[in-house]
């Protein structure tokens, strides 16, 4: 009784806006007084904060947030956008293709979801708005497109998954990399798909000759090596993914001094923004292993797996209502916040169903994406909605369709585990 009533707590303390940290270590703390006393609960509370920061693994936190904000002081994310531009951009609706492989692109060297749509928004729409795209569809992309850099490798997310379950993180990293590819041609075939039902919201734009098309190859080559120096170096073993965190961050330093967009103000934004981005992670961690000890003293966890495993239907009816739970929980929750709430208590369930904790892992992050995109707390849709100077109900009817091909994805790989599971699968 107990825990339901710390439960419902949190869910009360969310819902009036209290950062989900400090709701988390709040609630847990007053949950710990009820069930194990005072001096107990104040035990844990002076131990938990050095006990569940000081690992290893999770240096790579702050140094893969650090490698974004240095990608987005270079300026490597136009670049970017105009190189694939000129590639893809004389095709009916090339601009929106050339925004979602500019996500996918933005993703794999950054790992933040709002900084990709914010990267993303600046250039995109400007770009999308002067050809004579309809602004709700190409809000739509731009929101959509973002939300590969929660999946795509180095991906925060996975990260913390991996910290949170004690399983190998670069096969989490190196298992995101196949549906990562799958969720982009999601994206451009619904693009397709809303272009044949409607052709006038995405016109052509003019061709370019290869001579500008080998110039633009040269200009994202930077981009290009230190996507291949961090992913590569954690597929081939050379480097643990900590270590290939640090590698991102000194290369996207350099490409930013290389760029000459360095400046003393850049270089203290960029810090002081991943020291911010940092903290915020690290309370939720603290609150949430705080937390965690009053769902394991009031023995929730273990009734959820007897619960679970007692169910007599098919354990892939269960992991869809699972994956349905997480999409609605994603319409109201922080998405981080979510995954280090609820995956301690999920994971021993699906596992003691028979399913791999890599594969479950990917499912929740791209479950996660949805919620990036979903009303009320699409965060996403929230980022776009102020660089297009559109209503929020505009943007959320524009990315629609994309949470459709979403959930497609999601069924996808429920069915078919190896498109997950293959290629960590040839790293061992």
């Amino acid at each position: 009784m107990t825990s339901l009533l710390v439960v419902i707590g949190l869910l009360g303390l969310l819902l009036l806006g209290v950062p989900v940290g400090f709701a988390l270590a709040f609630t847990g703390l007053v949950g710990l007084m009820t069930i194990v006393g005072f001096d107990s609960a104040l035990s844990v509370l002076s131990t938990t904060p050095l006990s569940t920061t000081n690992g290893f693994e999770l240096i790579a936190v702050p140094l893969f947030i650090l490698m974004a904000e240095f990608v987005i002081v270079s300026g490597i994310a136009d670049r970017m956008f105009k190189a694939i531009t000129i590639w893809v951009g004389r095709l009916p609706g090339g601009l929106a293709v050339a925004t979602a492989l500019a996500g996918a692109g933005f993703g794999a060297i950054s790992g933040s979801s709002t900084a990709a749509a914010a990267a993303l928004s600046s250039t995109s729409i400007p770009a999308m708005r002067r050809a004579g795209y309809d602004v709700k569809f190409a809000s739509g992309v731009v929101a959509v497109s973002g939300t590969l850099a929660m999946l795509i490798p180095p991906s925060i997310a996975l990260v913390l998954y991996g910290i949170i379950v004690e399983v190998n993180i670069a096969s989490l990293l190196i298992g995101g990399v196949i549906p990562g590819i799958i969720v982009t041609l999601a994206i451009i075939a619904t693009i397709y798909v809303l272009m044949a039902r409607d052709p006038s919201i995405a016109p052509a734009a003019r061709p370019w000759p290869m001579r500008d098309k080998l110039r633009a190859l040269r200009a994202i080559g930077p981009m290009l090596l230190l996507l291949l120096c961090v992913t590569g170096s954690i597929y081939l073993g050379i480097a643990t993914p900590t270590e290939a965190a640090g590698l991102g961050a000194f290369g996207a330093f350099l490409i930013a001094a290389a760029f000459r967009t360095l400046t003393l103000k850049t270089t203290w934004g960029a810090l002081a923004r991943a020291v911010r981005a940092t903290c915020m992670i690290f309370m939720i961690i603290i609150g949430a292993h705080i937390f965690g000890y009053v769902l394991t003293l009031g023995q929730i966890t273990p009734d959820f797996v007897n619960w679970i495993t007692g169910l007599e239907v098919s354990p892939y009816l269960v992991m869809a209502g699972i994956i349905a739970f997480y999409l609605v929980m994603g319409c109201f929750m922080d998405q981080m916040a979510i995954l280090i709430l609820t995956v301690p208590v999920m994971v021993p369930a699906i596992t003691s169903l028979g399913f791999d904790p890599v594969w479950f892992g990917v499912l929740v992050v791209v479950a996660a994406e949805v919620g990036m995109i979903t009303p009320p707390l699409g965060m996403n849709i929230f980022v776009v909605s102020r660089y297009a100077e559109r209503p929020l109900s505009e943007i959320f009817r524009g990315v629609a369709p994309h949470v459709v091909s979403h959930i497609i994805v999601l069924a996808l790989l429920v069915a078919f585990p190896q498109l997950v599971l293959w290629l960590p699968g040839t790293t061992q």
